[in-house]
């Protein structure tokens, strides 16, 4: 199946409500904010993933939602410093509060910038960075945020995607949703084919994909199903293998999937 190929529109709401990360993520988020988001993630058409929080609300999303769904939360978000000691308070406090999954942000500027960062090795000082958060999440599920929008090339995204598999992520994600770009079909294919190269390497399927940012309708998310069909298999478009996180898509899925879609896709940015 190419990038292009066409999905039935109901058909890839269905498959995006399931592997949707419902996301609130807003510095003024409040209790009844939360609230409301753990409402909206057991629809009448089934339910989200996993919602997607700050570490403070990990424990109240947690008391809403039944097993089923997911709870996600940021850690060393939305900047990506390389600040071991917050990134590790984040998970702790994530783990302690009940919560399943970690997103976290690569030192992306570390990565680009290198030695303007005073870092002599800095692919070695990500590396560092992600195996102390490795380690502290145990068995959760570790999602790492390379901010693909902020990576200005190919090369620059695969080394990315690259560092997040050997770390131990579970999936490997494009964006914050904080920055001018968040995730594009490029940026998606060029860590797709890492991904699938790394699960030719290793045997088997392993790590997961997860596009963020940008998009709000199902129109906008067709890409990416089409993109993880054709690099990783029809197969890999489940919650396991594959989310999308969002704030505002879930409206444009209960459309569609009531037989009203609210719009037609976004323009899709050609940089990286």
């Amino acid at each position: 199946m190419s990038a292009n190929a066409p999905f039935d529109l109901q058909n890839a709401a269905h498959i995006v409500l399931h592997c949707l990360d419902l996301s609130s993520l807003n510095d003024a988020d409040t209790a009844a904010d939360i609230t409301a988001l753990c409402q909206r993630a057991q629809t009448p058409y089934g339910p989200v993933a996993a919602v997607c929080v700050w570490p403070r609300f990990v424990a109240q999303a947690r008391s809403l939602l039944p097993p089923n769904i997911r709870v996600a939360a940021v850690a060393n978000f939305p900047h990506g410093a390389l600040d071991v000691e917050r990134a590790v308070a984040d998970v702790q406090q994530i783990r302690a509060a009940g919560g399943d999954e970690v997103d976290v942000v690569l030192p992306y500027s570390t990565l680009m910038q290198g030695p303007q960062t005073g870092q002599s090795n800095p692919a070695q000082a990500c590396t560092d960075f992600l195996a102390q958060v490795r380690t502290t999440c145990g068995s959760l599920t570790l999602k790492v945020i390379i901010e693909s929008g902020m990576l200005h090339s190919p090369a620059l995204i695969a080394q990315a995607t690259q560092l997040a598999i050997a770390a131990g992520a579970n999936f490997v994600k494009t964006s914050t949703g904080k920055t001018p770009v968040s995730a594009t079909p490029k940026a998606a294919a060029a860590m797709l084919g890492e991904i699938a190269r790394a699960g030719r390497q290793t045997g088997g399927p392993t790590v997961g994909f997860k596009a963020s940012g940008g998009i709000r309708t199902v129109a906008d998310a067709l890409p990416y199903l089409a993109l993880v069909a054709e690099h990783l298999g029809p197969g890999a478009l489940s919650p396991e293998r594959f989310r999308i996180g969002a704030s505002s898509l879930l409206g444009d899925i209960e459309a569609v999937l009531a037989g009203n879609p609210l719009s037609t896709p976004a323009a899709n940015s050609a940089t990286y």
